[in-house]
């Protein structure tokens, strides 16, 4: 124990994983950033012996990956591993910031630990959509070409911005093996950021479930929150597994098992099921280049929460009005995921545009306006 609060590297490993303190009372809803760290361990790593068998060509992309999974070694177990931790890192970071949005983590002195979760959200997504290009199906040589078509948007230089991404005048070799050298170096990129992430966490600590400053009532973090930490791994170990085994392809689209053909477009081009949502917010403003705007906006706007939350109170725990607005922007958050999925016909284009709005005012309007009226009727109820 001396040793490891007077060695130079073990005192860092001591003071986060050791004896760092940590409120009494956080729930199993803080335990979605140790899953996050897993789910990063595991991508690196099943991602690294991936591409020790892939090749980064048109012509062999997708045979590549039916090798993988067909004649390399346990093959099959790193592709689906690595395919469905994709979506299980989405579904515990949209979790993650769902608990920083309900419990006010974002709020001073926790501004610029929310900032760069922020960043490390937007850099997954870059990541992911890199990814789902790789094996080269339908869907994938479809959706990079959607999706990078979305720069022409840009006035004057826009076109060229796709054609340099590109590597030609379409989506190509060159293409590809862009996308696969950024696919391998961005996740230690995003390493880097969690590190970040886990200093500015450590300055102040983890936000207390009900608001208020826990100095007095603290806990080690060992061996108390790392059990507690250890009972969702091994649960999340455990439905990883299952999927893994027996129902690999449940969250991925079929469409991406008929080789890449430029010649055929797909009935419908979608995305990941995780991006849908700003995929929806796209679609459901005409303008491109609005449209564009919007969703990169709508990532974007994390980022000013902390100025547009006036309330004095931390969290939704004690605020009855917050709480149904924050569950309304949680429903409002799974239409547009379905609306992502949908053909944008009518009644789904009014749908997402109606969410869509709900979704930027949930921000800019809504959550001010309840923050201003507490505070309001707190000075009231003191004054009388």
């Amino acid at each position: 124990m001396r040793l490891l609060k007077s060695h130079v590297l073990l005192r860092l490993v001591n003071s986060y994983l050791v004896d760092s303190p940590q409120p009494a009372n956080i729930s199993y809803l803080w335990n979605f950033g140790s899953l996050l760290g897993t789910c990063l361990i595991i991508q690196i790593l099943t991602g690294s012996f991936l591409a020790m068998h892939y090749q980064a060509h048109v012509d062999f992309a997708f045979s590549s990956v039916e090798h993988i999974m067909r004649d390399v070694n346990a093959g099959y177990i790193l592709r689906y591993c690595h395919a469905n931790v994709a979506s299980f890192f989405f579904i515990f970071v949209y979790a993650h910031i769902g608990r920083g949005l309900y419990y006010g983590s974002y709020k001073s002195p926790r501004i610029l630990l929310w900032s760069i979760g922020v960043i490390i959200l937007i850099l997954m997504m870059a990541i992911g959509f890199l990814g789902y290009v790789l094996p080269y199906g339908q869907m994938s040589l479809w959706g990079a070409t959607v999706i990078t078509n979305l720069l022409s948007a840009i006035p004057v230089f826009g076109q060229d911005l796709v054609e340099l991404i590109w590597g030609g005048f379409s989506v190509s070799n060159a293409t590809l093996n862009r996308f696969f050298s950024l696919h391998y170096l961005l996740p230690f990129l995003l390493a880097a950021l969690v590190v970040a992430h886990l200093i500015a966490l450590h300055v102040h600590g983890s936000n207390n479930p009900n608001g208020i400053a826990s100095n007095g009532d603290r806990y080690s973090m060992h061996p108390y929150f790392i059990f507690k930490d250890l009972v969702t791994i091994f649960i999340f170990f455990l439905v990883l597994s299952v999927i893994v085994f027996y129902y690999p392809n449940l969250l991925g689209h079929s469409d991406n098992y008929i080789p890449a053909n430029p010649m055929q477009t797909p009935p419908s081009i979608v995305p990941e099921w995780y991006l849908l949502p700003f995929y929806a917010i796209l679609r459901s403003i005409p303008n491109k280049l609005l449209g564009v705007l919007a969703m990169f906006g709508s990532l974007l706007i994390l980022l000013i929460l902390p100025l547009t939350d006036l309330s004095r109170i931390r969290g939704c725990q004690f605020r009855p009005a917050m709480k149904v607005a924050f569950w309304f922007f949680v429903v409002n958050f799974v239409i547009l995921m379905w609306i992502g999925s949908q053909h944008p016909n009518s009644p789904y284009v009014e749908i997402g545009q109606i969410a869509t709005t709900f979704y930027f005012a949930w921000f800019l309007v809504i959550v001010p306006a309840i923050g201003l009226a507490e505070n309001t009727l707190m000075d009231i109820a003191t004054e009388t």
